[in-house]
Parts: structure tokens; C-alpha cells; sequence
């Protein structure tokens, strides 16, 4: 997984490099990026296209043209070049992990944080906005809350912000409380 990581990590930044250009001169980018990587990951992720780009006799041109069909008229031509540019590198099997690393970037720049919490049960809406002001107020930025259900937080909630997670979750109290006292 890192190393897919890392060998995603210049095509989404040249992506995202190419979306602020064409940003920058008046057109909408950065959505635009977005709408056809998304396209071409979700394309790279069917069952066919994954066993088309994985097979080792098929040239590489024959891959992106291929994508580049499915695609449609979806793509513009530094979109279609990108695809080719990963294609001559034999790289078009990241495209998943580009289009992820790509939004990473543009929430980055739109100063949006992607936040997840996991509860044991449903929240409310105003449970959603009062955690949304909350972390909003302690990121300094806006945020994108999702929640998920997970039935391992026994009561509280666990909140994944990038790279930050706070554990809130009555698991989580008990395990630093233990800590604590075995440390006393």
C-alpha cells in the first residue's frame, strides 16, 4: 500500500499542478480535475479494465486507448495525455490511488478537512453540526464530516481529521486510564 502510495504521488501532484494552471486562467480546474480522475479511477476499478491493465501482453497504447474509450468525451486533451503519459510509464493501474491522493490535495488548497466520525449508533443532525463547529474551530478550517457506524466504539466516538485521530470512545478512555495507572 505505501509503495502504491509513493508511486501515485507525482502523477496526483502533476494532476493537481495542471488543475491550479488551468484555475489560474479562468477555467474551473481544480472540479474539473476532479470529475476526470474520478471518472478514470472508477473506470481503472471495474473488474474488466483491472484484468485489461494487469495483463502483462497488452502494450501499454492499447491500455490507454482503451481507458481513453471508456472515458468518452469526458476528458480534455491534458486529461487524455495524462493517461497517456501514465500508459507509457506503466502506471495506469494507480489511477485509483492518483484520483485519492489528487482530492487530498484539492481539499488541502480549498482548506476543506475531510473528517470521519465512528459511533456506535446513529448521530443526530444536530450531533453532526455541533461535532462539524467544534472541529471546524479546532482545525481552523472547514470541514466534510461523514459518519459510519462501527459496532467496536462502545459508546462515545472515534474521529479521523487527516492524519489526527482523537479517541473519544469509552474503549479508548479505559485503555489511557489503564495506561495511566500502570505507569503510576
Amino acid at each position: 500500500m505505501a509503495e502504491t502510495a509513493t508511486l501515485a504521488r507525482p502523477y496526483a501532484n502533476a494532476a493537481f499542478a495542471l488543475a491550479k494552471s488551468q484555475a489560474r486562467l479562468g477555467r474551473a480546474g481544480l472540479e474539473k480535475w476532479s470529475r476526470m480522475l474520478g471518472l478514470l479511477a472508477a473506470a481503472a476499478g471495474a473488474d474488466k479494465v483491472r484484468a485489461l491493465l494487469g495483463a502483462a501482453t497488452v502494450s501499454g497504447a492499447v491500455k490507454a486507448r482503451q481507458l481513453l474509450d471508456v472515458a468518452g468525451d469526458e476528458l480534455d486533451d491534458r486529461g487524455r495525455r495524462f493517461v497517456q503519459v501514465l500508459a507509457d510509464n506503466g502506471r495506469l493501474d494507480l489511477l485509483p490511488e492518483v484520483a485519492r491522493q489528487y482530492e487530498v490535495r484539492k481539499a488541502e488548497a480549498e482548506r476543506v478537512l475531510e473528517v470521519e466520525i465512528a459511533a456506535a449508533v446513529e448521530l443526530t443532525d444536530a450531533q453532526r453540526q455541533t461535532f462539524a463547529a467544534a472541529l471546524a474551530k479546532r482545525f481552523d478550517q472547514e470541514v466534510d464530516v461523514t459518519t459510519t457506524l462501527d459496532a467496536n466504539v462502545v459508546g462515545g466516538a472515534v474521529i479521523r481529521a487527516g492524519d489526527t485521530v482523537i479517541d473519544g470512545s469509552v474503549r479508548g478512555r479505559l485503555t489511557r486510564m489503564i495506561g495511566a495507572l500502570q505507569r503510576a
